[in-house]
């Protein structure tokens, strides 16, 4: 058996896709990392954090290198994540309405030499959502696992005005970010 060159450690299908659209070959597995964020912790240096530590927790020995991401979303100094619930969807939902917010993807590549990480900031602007259509949104079952409680590359797309950024960042890899740290550690995708 081949030992894959990169592992994704992640369970999202949406990271999982947009590592095969780049022609990667890889393998892919989620870790459980503590996602709660420390006293007073900024939201870029919480992202990067879990990165790494999603990073590290992958056997390296199995791997070569391991790729880890986290996103959340932010609202002036309120930090989204999963909601743990309906009525944290819905409040989360609520506060974004009518309001441009940003969302923060914090990527680690580990190798032997080590971890490097990247920083993806996004602004996204939604447009006003009224409660009934953020209750039907709910009812999808979209935003259950998603931060902030959407998904721009679905149905969450609908509530988005404008972006000002990375779109694959606020999806959950970053395009640009994850090919520079790929190349960088020898890995070409072209």
């Amino acid at each position: 058996m081949t030992i894959p060159s990169l592992h994704l450690a992640s369970s999202s299908p949406r990271r999982t896709e947009i590592l095969a659209a780049l022609g990667v070959r890889f393998s892919a597995a989620g870790v459980d990392v503590d996602e709660r964020r420390l006293e007073g912790e900024a939201a870029g240096t919480m992202v990067l954090r879990l990165a790494r530590a999603k990073a590290e927790a992958v056997d390296i020995e199995a791997s070569g290198l391991v790729l880890a991401a986290d996103t959340v979303v932010v609202l002036g100094e309120d930090i989204f994540g999963k909601p743990a619930d309906r009525d944290e969807a819905l409040s989360m939902l609520e506060c974004l309405s009518g309001r441009t917010h940003r969302v923060l993807t914090g990527i680690a590549l580990r190798s032997r030499k080590g971890v490097r990480t990247a920083l993806s900031e996004t602004e996204v602007r939604f447009r006003d959502i009224g409660p009934d259509e953020a209750l039907a949104y709910w009812q999808s079952g979209e935003p259950c696992d998603k931060a902030g409680a959407y998904a721009i590359q679905g149905r969450g797309g609908m509530f988005v005005e404008a972006i000002s950024g990375s779109y694959s960042g606020v999806v959950g890899l970053p395009v640009f970010e994850t090919v520079k740290l790929l190349a960088d550690a020898g890995l070409r995708v072209l």
